[in-house]
């Protein structure tokens, strides 16, 4: 499967925004959104270029796309599903997105960025409902439960992973949304209701991107 193997923080340049893929350097004073430089996007002077039609409804889909840490084919079979289900298309969307078993991971504190917590998924180290579950994009329901891998519970490097993971949790994206229930001390997790569009910490707009698979 293709992914991207390039430097991330030029990704949060380009769309101007903390994607937060770095885990704590994205905390940090490294981060590259946090230096003075000229952006991809802005003049000399730093004014901003306006962006109209589809150049905006591209930047906008682009910039959710890399948030998650997805491929186009990946991004645009998620938009089918939820143009197919009932109810407004983007809501859907993003719920099914923040659904994602890494980014369940994730968001509930046991990983410091997406991509480990897509890798700690793939290597067979979360459970749900206490099967093992290798895939990704799986999407997790109601009072479904997470744990770990019982040898990796063992595992002091596991543990200094999950404090370094707590430890972010003053940056905006990773407080842990109420629609997650954690344990730290059993290393657990539970879903307790189906996410909305409001539990996305990034600033998006939506409609947008529906306009522009509508096309």
């Amino acid at each position: 499967m293709s992914r991207y193997t390039d430097a991330k923080c030029r990704l949060c340049r380009r769309e101007q925004e903390k994607l937060f893929l770095k885990g704590a350097k994205c905390s940090s004073e490294k981060c590259a959104m946090e230096k003075k430089r000229l952006h991809p996007g802005k003049d000399a002077k730093g004014q901003t270029k306006p962006l109209i039609g589809y150049n905006q409804q591209l930047r906008q889909k682009q910039k959710v796309k890399r948030h998650y840490g997805m491929t186009e084919k990946q991004f645009y079979l998620f938009f089918q599903k939820a143009n197919k289900m009932t109810g407004v298309t983007s809501d859907n969307l993003f719920q099914m997105l923040e659904r994602r078993l890494d980014n369940v991971v994730y968001k509930a504190g046991f990983a410091c960025s997406r991509d480990q917590a897509r890798q700690m998924v793939s290597h067979g180290l979360v459970h749900v409902n206490g099967h093992k579950v290798d895939i990704p994009s799986y999407l997790v329901k109601k009072e479904d439960k997470l744990t770990f891998k019982k040898k990796n519970l063992e595992s002091e490097t596991f543990k200094d992973q999950i404090n370094v993971s707590k430890s972010l949790a003053n940056s905006r994206d990773r407080i842990v949304p109420g629609w997650i229930e954690v344990n730290y001390d059993n290393f657990e997790a539970k879903v307790l209701e189906y996410p909305s569009i409001k539990d996305v910490y990034l600033t998006v707009e939506p409609r947008l991107i529906v306009e522009l698979y509508s096309k």
